[in-house]
């Protein structure tokens, strides 16, 4: 049976949802369009995405081998633009399981007949390995690659990305952001306050993505406390991100279930140079005041030595973990 594009496309969208860090639904058919999907974060908000999106493929000029494109089948102008969330127009490429992001603005009134939206294929090979990367056209158009795991905050930054780059020194600077390559402050400082604050967000979304994978990957997407994986597990920070000190490297993270993640920044179980998690005893204390302590011993069953990678050098750095300790003011 040949592959459905419709329900692969579908499929992807939802697979990177979940490898963004939330969850989602699809509300309309397979082959609607646009597609509308209700995502959640942990917090339990909710967001309504539509999209608009298609299989890329070649573009079919001999002259131009690297140029992939979206044929906009089965839509009319203009597009129809979500009240309430995002709408995105995006490109899925299923053999490097990676998507293009397009500029909405720019695709959204056409003429008559099946428009196309072109990208360099390469832009999405270069996202696969970074997160993110950056395609600027001849017309200043800005198309973004996108790795799965960077879907969501594609989602919630398109509309920067892609207004951000059309000026050439700023899109130089996206690239070098996504990169994760160093950008004199002298350059940055020539741009305006709205793409400054754009390659900034790019280099914060790019290390917090790296950071993501590196420790994932070395836990074996399983959670140090329960060896669950389920595409459910966090990477979280050891000193939490904005305590002095911290930082992405994979010595400050460990790989937790999300209700472990939770109880672990809000203080309910911590770990000490013995590697050990254990439940906080005034945190403890402070439940059963407050006659919430329901299903505490069954949580304090899972708990003990953590698993950690078979490299002892993406172990958690015993510094960071007492400074982690006294900045959540374990006893």
């Amino acid at each position: 049976m040949p592959i459905n594009r419709g329900e692969q496309l579908v499929e992807a969208i939802l697979s990177s949802i979940q490898d963004s860090g939330y969850s989602g639904v699809l509300i309309t058919p397979v082959r609607s369009h646009p597609r509308k999907f209700v995502i959640s974060n942990s917090e339990g908000d909710e967001i309504l995405l539509w999209v608009y999106g298609w299989t890329l493929t070649p573009g079919g000029r001999p002259q131009l081998p690297d140029e992939y494109r979206i044929q906009m089948t089965t839509v009319t102008s203009p597009l129809d633009l979500n009240p309430e969330g995002p709408t995105v127009l995006i490109g899925y490429d299923p053999n490097l399981q990676a998507f293009a992001g397009f500029d909405l603005r720019r695709h959204r009134i056409f003429t008559t007949g099946s428009p196309s939206v072109q990208v360099d294929i390469r832009t999405i090979r270069q996202a696969v390995q970074d997160g993110f990367a950056f395609d600027r056209k001849g017309n200043g158009e800005i198309a973004v690659g996108i790795r799965p795991d960077q879907f969501m905050s594609y989602v919630l930054n398109a509309e920067k990305f892609h207004r951000g780059g059309t000026n050439r020194s700023a899109f130089q600077l996206l690239e070098r952001a996504a990169s994760l390559q160093p950008i004199p402050q002298r350059a940055i400082a020539t741009l305006s306050e709205e793409r400054k604050r754009v390659v900034q967000t790019v280099s914060r979304l790019t290390r917090a993505g790296n950071f993501r994978q590196q420790v994932l990957r070395a836990y074996g997407f399983k959670c140090a406390v329960t060896q669950a994986q389920l595409r459910l597990i966090d990477a979280a920070h050891v000193l939490p991100v904005g305590a002095p000190g911290s930082s992405d490297d994979i010595r400050n993270g460990i790989a937790l279930s999300p209700t472990y993640h939770r109880a672990y920044d809000n203080g309910l179980i911590y770990f000490d140079n013995s590697y050990v998690m254990q439940i906080n005893p005034e945190k403890e204390r402070e439940l059963a005041a407050l006659n919430l302590a329901a299903g505490l011993a069954t949580f304090r069953a899972s708990l003990g030595r953590l698993v950690l990678p078979p490299n002892r050098n993406q172990w958690p750095d015993q510094n960071l973990i007492q400074r982690a300790n006294h900045f959540r003011r374990i006893p």
